[in-house]
């Protein structure tokens, strides 16, 4: 079961990976950006499709996107220098709860 985790966190390192390059890629104009956001985005569509596999598809797709989300946002705030509003940081906090909430919501195996 372990290795269904491990592919699962690989699919959201490389969508964050995927989102920051196209940021990064500036519309396209920058080749190597581009390249990284195409194949991070395949490799975890790639990745999920396995993961789920033996995980919920509602768990999974909650911790990818909510995940991929917060991630996402700590590198627009350090990287890329966006704002931070006590809304932000609040959202942020609520995405980690609802993901833990989903996480702890699921059948454990015994």
């Amino acid at each position: 079961m372990h290795v269904y985790w491990l592919l699962l966190t690989a699919a959201i390192l490389c969508e964050v990976t995927a989102t920051t390059s196209m940021k990064l890629s500036e519309g396209f104009t920058k080749t190597a950006p581009s390249i990284m956001m195409v194949v991070g985005y395949l490799a975890s569509a790639v990745l999920i499709t396995f993961a789920i596999k033996r995980i919920e598809l509602s768990i999974a797709y909650a911790i990818w996107a909510g995940l991929g989300v917060f991630l996402t946002t700590v590198i627009g705030v350090y990287f890329f220098k966006e704002t931070v509003t006590p809304m932000k940081v609040m959202s942020a906090a609520m995405i980690i709860a609802g993901v833990t909430g989903l996480y702890l919501s699921q059948p454990h195996s015994g």
